[in-house]
Parts: structure tokens; sequence; C-alpha cells
């Protein structure tokens, strides 16, 4: 009962975040928007490491993060493996898409994988601050691409609530219920990682919480300096609206 409970609050956080994201990015502007290179490259990674595994038995050895085994490349190698079964690399792997994709429709490309490397560094680094090495370092934890996705999603839930309520299509949401309701939603995201954090011992719910810190600081920072709706202004040649038909174009050109 308590894996299913572990599973099921895991789940429900990253449904919350990912609304939170096209809440912020506006639901009806994705088709519009250009192919997100950065998360594309990302999950293309993250499919290559479980393709390794799949060829070479000793992948996870020799490159997950266990901490009783040295090797500096560790912490990043082990972010692209998969310990979860076929169930859970796929979960991983979909939600890693999803979450980058819409990361960086805000965010843009360079920063998106500078948040999501930070979800990748920072999280042992603080967890080590505040006394809790011991506790993040479950074998859970020694593989998979979970906790930098959760920590980026994350980043997405502070930026919908110091955007005031806005979609990041320039159009401000000015209904106060509106504006409450994409608040409260996320602000659901921290509160349900610290509830996860002290339950469950989910570090899936701490590290939200620290991505949801550095996210504010981030929007603080260079919100004057991020344009997340340019590519609605200058829509690009190739949207997502547009991929669907790219192999009929494709068979069409070679028949």
């Amino acid at each position: 009962m308590g894996g299913l409970l572990f599973s099921v609050t895991t789940a429900a956080l990253m449904v919350l975040m990912f609304n939170g994201g096209l809440t912020l990015v506006g639901r009806e502007t994705v088709r519009l928007r250009r192919i997100p290179w950065a998360a594309v490259g990302l999950t293309l990674v993250a499919l290559g490491g479980v393709a390794l595994q799949l060829c070479w038995s000793g992948a996870m050895g020799a490159l997950d993060a266990d901490p009783a085994k040295h090797g500096w490349w560790r912490v990043v190698t082990s972010v692209f493996l998969q310990n979860g079964g076929i169930g859970g690399a796929t979960w991983n792997i979909a939600t890693l898409a999803a979450v980058a994709a819409l990361a960086e429709w805000f965010w843009g490309g360079a920063l998106t994988l500078g948040l999501f490397t930070a979800g990748i560094l920072l999280p042992e680094r603080i967890d080590a601050l505040f006394g809790e090495v011991s506790r993040s370092t479950d074998p859970r934890n020694f593989a998979g691409s979970s906790g930098a996705t959760y920590f980026l999603g994350a980043t997405l839930a502070a930026a919908l609530l110091l955007h005031g309520g806005a979609a990041a299509d320039g159009n401000r949401a000015t209904d106060p219920a509106t504006v409450r309701k994409h608040r409260l939603l996320a602000l659901a995201v921290p509160a349900l990682g610290l509830a996860m954090w002290f339950a469950q011992d989910n570090g899936h719910g701490l590290v939200a919480d620290y991505g949801f810190a550095l996210g504010a600081l981030c929007w603080s920072a260079l919100r004057s300096l991020l344009h997340p709706e340019r590519d609605l202004r200058q829509p690009p040649r190739l949207t997502m609206a547009a991929l669907p038909a790219l192999p009929r174009r494709r068979a069409r050109s070679t028949s």
C-alpha cells in the first residue's frame, strides 16, 4: 500500500507541474510553437541511455550514482540511465520530453538546459547543507532522470506564481478568479512536494521544492530578458502542428 501511495503522489505532483506549465505557456498556443530542439536533444540522450543499458549489461555498474563507487561522471551519467523497468523508463522519458518542451517555450533553450543541469548537480549539494545526505542516497536515486525533471518542472510553477497568472502568449488573465486559480495551482507544487517529503521521504517532492526556489530566483532576476511569446509574434516555419504532416510530405517527395 505504501508503494502505491508513493507512486500516486509522485504522479500527482507531475500532473500539477505539467498543468502549470501548460497554463504558463498557453494551452492553445502549443501547436503554434517551434520545435523545442533542446528538449528533443535531452530526450534523445535519455533514449540513448536506455539503448546503452539494453546493449551493455555493465552500463548501470559503470555509470550509476552509487555513492559506494568512485567516478566524477556518475552524477551526470546516472541521470540518463533508468532503473524502474520498462514502465519507469517510459514514464521518466515521456515526462522529461513534455516538461523540457514546456520549459524551453518559456525559459528558452539555453536556460532550460542550465536549469536541468542545476537539477542534476544542486540537490545533492543542498541536501548536504541540511544534513540529508544519508536519506538522499536511497538506492532508488542511483539512476533515473525523474529528479532533474521534477526540479525543472517546478521552475515553471514558480514562474506561473510570479508571472501574475498570465499565460506566456501575452494574454494576461484579468479575471481575479482565474488569476487566483493559476496561483493556487502554482502553490500546490511546493506544498505537495513538502508533504511528500515529510510524510513519505519522497525525494521527488524535495527536489521539486528546490526547483521552485531556483525558478523564483530566475524569474525575478531575468524577467526583463525573457520573451516567451516571441515565436508567436514571429511564427517559425516548422511548428508543432506541422509535425504530423512531415512523414506524408517526405513520402510524396520520394515517390
